[in-house]
């Protein structure tokens, strides 16, 4: 009983339900008038046919044929009877068969149902919550991040303003709670003063509503906030964001960071402590069609191949792993043993014709900006011509028109140039473009952004060389911030990442512990505390208090923790 009144209470406390009460409540008056209706008609045709019967029976009769029961025990001789029978048959079927459960459902049982499933998702975090990571919205960045603090066992929480967009996050597994981003008790029960980051990741003048209110809380709290707009990042800065992150542009660069231009040579791409990550594109270079042990570059500069790129896909670096004229290695090394590798290469595949970039918005403007810094010549293929306009002083030269125009691409130099840099924020578009790029050119490097990762095996189909996304970018920059280490971007779906040596590993060789052929990941250096070594034969001894650095998916980082560490 007390269920039953706690829950009648909370029903009739529902906004919707009251509202909707009163209309349910008025049809069944009128189901009642004509059931009345229908038993007073039953007495007097029953009258006219000589028999008598009582009003309970005539109630009896009336229910028994609305609801098509039909039990048969009284029935009418006359056709006037018959077709009142009729008549009571059809209203029943539409009354109580079809409006009936439709009203019911409609202005009782929907609203009682969504206000339960509003009430599921709760409104704060227990008292002993800390450690945890706040994001403020669901977008694209949000699904890549949670895979990795769930796999980190980092705690987390979503906060999301719909309690109904909540709940369904509750039942996908997500830890969504209900609340406000303006207010500034929604982080008080979010315990945002404990918290080891709350990432902004909305537009950017709720960002700054966001960073403003989280200050009250929480002045010490880290705060990384997303800016979309250029223009943001100053007033993000003086509201009180720790880490302001402009991805967009950032995704420019490091698009722009992985084009081939003017000459052979490597492509840095981050740092692991005093430690150099760059790529190296093998086209045209005496590497291509060697093994990467005939390549001899850790004898001759002292620099370790970790991973190797092809067309898309990624490979652990083996011995006996031959290089194509497509395939570009991931090298780690000292700053002076890449800066050796880079002279090395700077006589081989000489090209200096200006690279292409097709679109020139927020991420191509980035890029092109970044090109320019490096004194590299820059055609631009853009549609709009405003856009057009505003990069003039930017690029070499603009061509302003639809880049699916062959003459031109022609014109634009697409025959000669060494790459094409692809940004345009329509998949579709980008795939299309490096179908076609590649089929006017063979010979070029094509680098890309995605929006969706769905779409990354299309684009690599098509021949892009290098993919970057939005979303992939902004869970490595917060994953850099939260574990406090130096932003290394591989690409896509590929990581750097560091792990203890676990319990069942201590003791044992590199051979031994079958890392690489449990789990695919590549081992390429042991830190025993400030030290770091990289040349690991596979007799090399793992020691309990290390920790690995390997290269790897999230997918193969997942295998290694089941096998290993569970």
């Amino acid at each position: 009983m007390k269920t039953l009144s706690t829950q009648l209470s909370y029903f009739l406390q529902n906004k919707q339900i009251r509202q909707n009460l009163p209309i349910l409540l008025r049809y069944v008056a009128a189901l009642i008038i004509v059931i009345a209706v229908f038993t007073v008609l039953f007495h007097f045709i029953m009258l006219y046919e000589g028999k008598e019967h009582s009003w309970i029976t005539g109630l009896y009769w009336t229910l028994t044929v609305m609801s098509t029961l039909g039990f048969g025990d009284i029935t009418f001789q006359s056709d006037l009877g018959r077709l009142f029978s009729v008549v009571v048959l059809i209203t029943g079927i539409v009354m109580l068969l079809i409006v009936l459960p439709f009203a019911f459902i409609r202005f009782f049982y929907a609203p009682w149902l969504e206000a339960q499933i509003r009430s599921r998702a709760p409104r704060s975090l227990p008292a002993t919550t800390e450690g945890h990571v706040l994001l403020t919205s669901r977008d694209a960045i949000a699904p890549g991040l949670i895979s990795r603090l769930e796999r980190d066992d980092i705690p987390y929480a979503l906060l999301e303003p719909d309690p109904t967009l909540a709940s369904e996050g509750r039942i996908e597994g997500l830890n969504t709670v209900v609340g406000e981003v303006d207010d500034d008790e929604t982080y008080r029960r979010l315990r945002a003063d404990r918290a080891a980051l709350v990432v902004a990741n909305r537009d950017d003048i709720v960002n700054t509503n966001i960073t403003l209110t989280v200050r009250e809380v929480a002045p010490d709290v880290p705060i990384a906030a997303i800016a979309r707009d250029e223009d943001a990042i100053d007033i993000l800065e003086l509201s009180g964001a720790t880490h302001v992150l402009p991805l967009k542009q950032w995704l420019g660069e490091q698009l722009a960071n992985r084009i081939n231009a003017r000459r052979a040579g490597i492509h840095p791409i981050g740092e692991y402590r005093d430690l150099q990550v760059a790529e190296v594109p093998v086209h045209n270079t005496p590497f291509s069609g060697h093994s990467i042990r005939e390549t001899r570059l850790r004898e001759q500069t002292g620099v370790s191949v970790i991973g190797v790129w092809e067309r898309g896909r990624f490979q652990a670096a083996r011995p006996d792993t031959v290089l194509t004229d497509a395939s570009v290695p991931i090298v780690m090394g000292r700053p002076s043993q890449v800066a050796g590798l880079d002279r090395f290469l700077s006589d081989y595949d000489v090209n200096r014709h200006p690279i292409l970039l097709i679109g020139g918005g927020t991420v191509g403007s980035a890029a092109a900006r970044s090109l320019e810094r490096r004194g590299v010549s820059v055609h631009l293929v853009e549609r709009s011509a405003q856009r057009c306009r505003r990069l003039q002083d930017t690029c070499d030269d603009v061509f302003c028109g639809d880049a699916s125009d062959y003459s031109l691409l022609h014109r634009a130099g697409i025959d000669e140039t060494p790459s094409v840099l692809l940004t345009t924020n329509d998949d579709a578009v980008n795939i299309y473009l490096t179908s076609y790029c590649r089929r006017l050119n063979p010979e070029l490097r094509i680098v890309s952004r995605i929006t969706h990762e769905r779409n990354l095996e299309a684009i690599y189909r098509a021949g892009a060389d290098f993919v970057l996304s939005y979303s992939t970018l902004g869970v490595d920059v917060l994953t850099s911030i939260l574990k406090q280490k130096e932003l290394v971007v591989l690409g896509e779906g590929v990581d750097l990442f560091t792990r203890s040596v676990p319990s069942s590993l201590a003791g044992r060789t590199l051979a031994e512990s079958e890392i690489g052929a449990r789990t695919g990941l590549n081992v390429v250096a042991l830190k025993n505390g400030e030290t770091i070594r990289t040349d690991l034969p596979p007799d090399t001894p793992l020691p309990d208090g290390c920790e690995l650095v390997m290269v790897g998916s999230d997918d193969q980082v997942d295998a290694f923790v089941d096998a290993y560490e569970r």
